[in-house]
């Protein structure tokens, strides 16, 4: 069977996916039917299974790989499969990597990029904060997804997103002198440890009962707070990275409790927002033909975007 991310409209699909979200829904003539999300290791894609049984309702539960025999379509401009009929796979039966979406960048070199940056922070106090923190929550941290979909919903995504905004706010910071660059690192390595504890691990992530009713930046907000008096951290420092933590959304209806108002936390917040997108459109453009426009992408204003062709 094809990969994920060569699905075509008009496919034929046969073969095993994980199951990775799933839905029961009943239509307007009482019918059950199950709105499922599958993935392999490139990528994801929505599907339904329409009329039920009970059967069908125990395979598919979020974890179980499932054999898919299905139609791809076109809806609304994004594909999805219909499935006509699944069966249980059983776990000797395929290899598990298959399933399980990779950081494109080796872990030992995001490693070595984030103790890199951990170790270039001059500033005494922001160093010994961003470090104890990090140093924490460490094997969570370089393991986890950044999220658990849209951009960087893959095993140390959380680590691979951080590393890349860090290189982004160091081309700023060398850009613009005015930019407290330990400052804007600093808040760049420890804007998302909550998710350390908002997700429940690096495969096939949930949210925990902490990450459902606080949410990572209340989280994060938290843990600097626990660490600033036991170190002894200046205050201004401290309320300083709080700040950028705290802000980091950008807007409050996404999420923010406050709006940026420093030059590092508005940095912050577009650089984070930038690295999200270019994501997204990284993986839109995957399962994209050249010299054709992508299925619309909800976090980009459900958007197409046109893939040009080689030159």
């Amino acid at each position: 069977m094809k990969w994920i991310k060569d699905f075509l409209e008009g496919d034929l699909i046969r073969g095993p996916l994980l199951v990775v979200n799933a839905n029961k829904g009943i239509t307007n003539n009482g019918l059950a039917y199950m709105n499922v999300t599958l993935q392999d290791k490139t990528g994801t894609i929505e599907a339904k299974k329409w009329d039920i049984n009970e059967a069908d309702a125990a395979l598919i539960n979020v974890g179980n790989v499932i054999l898919v025999d299905g139609d791809v379509l076109n809806y609304r401009d994004n594909l999805q499969v219909k499935i006509r009929a699944i069966s249980k796979v059983n776990d000797d039966e395929f290899d598990a990597t298959r399933f399980t979406m990779a950081s494109p960048i080796p872990l030992p070199e995001l490693e070595k990029r984030l103790d890199g940056y951990l170790n270039s922070l001059k500033d005494k106090d922001i160093a010994l904060l961003t470090k104890t923190l990090v140093g924490k929550y460490y094997k969570s941290y370089i393991a986890y997804p950044a999220a658990v979909r849209n951009h960087h919903e893959f095993a140390s995504g959380l680590l691979h997103h951080t590393v890349s905004m860090a290189d982004l706010g160091e081309a700023i910071a060398n850009l613009y002198p005015s930019v407290d660059r330990d400052m804007l690192i600093a808040g760049i390595l420890l804007h998302d440890l909550g998710k350390t504890l908002e997700l429940s691990g690096p495969i096939i992530p949930k949210y925990t009962l902490e990450g459902k009713l606080i949410g990572h930046i209340s989280i994060t907000h938290a843990e600097i707070q626990k660490s600033i008096e036991a170190l002894k951290i200046n205050s201004e420092t401290a309320t300083l990275l709080s700040h950028m933590v705290l802000s980091h959304h950008g807007k409050y209806e996404y999420g923010s409790p406050v709006l940026p108002l420093t030059r590092e936390a508005y940095l912050l917040s577009v650089i984070d927002d930038l690295d999200a997108k270019m994501m997204i459109l990284d993986k839109a453009y995957d399962q994209t033909p050249e010299g054709e426009f992508s299925t619309r992408i909800y976090a980009m204003d459900d958007r197409s975007f046109y893939k040009p062709k080689k030159r």
